[in-house]
C-alpha cells in the first residue's frame, strides 16, 4: 500500500486563519438537551419543556473502539476490536418543584423499586431516547447528537449546608447503547450525517 506524501505546510497567516474559522467557532454553551422518558415513568409535558431550560451542562458524546493485539514472531499486529460508547452524564438546575429530579428518581424506581427490590424487566419498557443539539450563534441546530435507549444509572446527590449560597444542581448518570450524529439545520452546518 502507498503512502500519500504530504508537502511541508507553507506559512500560515491570522487573515488565513479567519478565513477558516467563517461560522466564528462553536460555542460550548449554545446547546439545548431534549429529554425524553419511558411510558412507564413519563412526566407531565411541562417537565419535558422545563428540562429544555434547566439541564445546564452535557457532553457531546465519547465514542471507543477498543483494539484487538494480534502477537506475529515478536510483533504485535493492532486491529480495530468492538466499538463502546461510556455514559453519559447531564447537570440539572434543580428548581423548587423538583419536577426534573423528581422524574429521574421515579424512572429510576419503574427500573428497581425502593420498597422491594422489583421493577420492570423488559429493556424496552424502561429505556428511552435523548438528544442533545448544538445551536449556532442565531439559535439553529449546526450538529443533532440522539442518544438511543438511555436509562439513568445514579441520579446525583444534592449537598446542604447552611453556609451554601445559590441554586441546587444535581447531575444524572444514564447509560446509551449508541449514538446517531445528524447534520443541522442551520446553512453554516457541517459534517455529514453518521449512523
Amino acid at each position: 500500500m502507498a503512502r500519500n506524501q504530504v508537502n511541508p505546510p507553507p506559512l500560515r497567516t491570522i487573515s488565513d486563519f479567519k478565513s477558516k474559522l467563517t461560522g466564528g467557532g462553536a460555542r460550548a454553551n449554545l446547546f439545548e438537551v431534549v429529554l425524553t422518558f419511558p411510558d412507564a415513568a413519563a412526566p407531565a409535558q411541562e417537565v419535558l419543556d422545563k428540562s429544555r431550560f434547566l439541564v445546564k451542562g452535557a457532553r457531546l458524546p465519547a465514542s471507543n473502539i477498543a483494539q484487538i493485539e494480534v502477537p506475529f514472531r515478536g510483533r504485535v499486529l493492532k486491529i480495530a476490536g468492538d466499538r463502546t460508547f461510556d455514559s453519559w452524564t447531564v447537570t440539572v438546575i434543580n428548581d423548587t418543584d423538583f419536577a426534573i429530579r423528581s422524574a429521574f428518581e421515579n424512572w429510576m424506581n419503574t427500573i428497581n423499586k425502593l420498597s422491594d427490590n422489583t421493577g420492570l424487566v423488559n429493556p424496552a419498557a424502561y429505556q428511552s431516547d435523548a438528544f442533545v443539539f448544538q445551536l449556532d450563534r442565531d439559535g439553529q441546530s449546526i450538529r443533532k447528537y440522539r442518544f438511543y435507549d438511555t436509562f439513568p444509572t445514579q441520579v446525583g446527590p444534592i449537598e446542604l449546608s447552611y453556609d451554601a449560597q445559590g441554586i441546587q444542581e444535581f447531575t444524572v448518570e444514564l447509560q446509551v447503547q449508541y449514538i446517531e450524529i445528524l447534520k443541522g439545520d442551520s446553512p453554516v452546518s457541517g459534517g455529514e450525517n453518521i449512523s
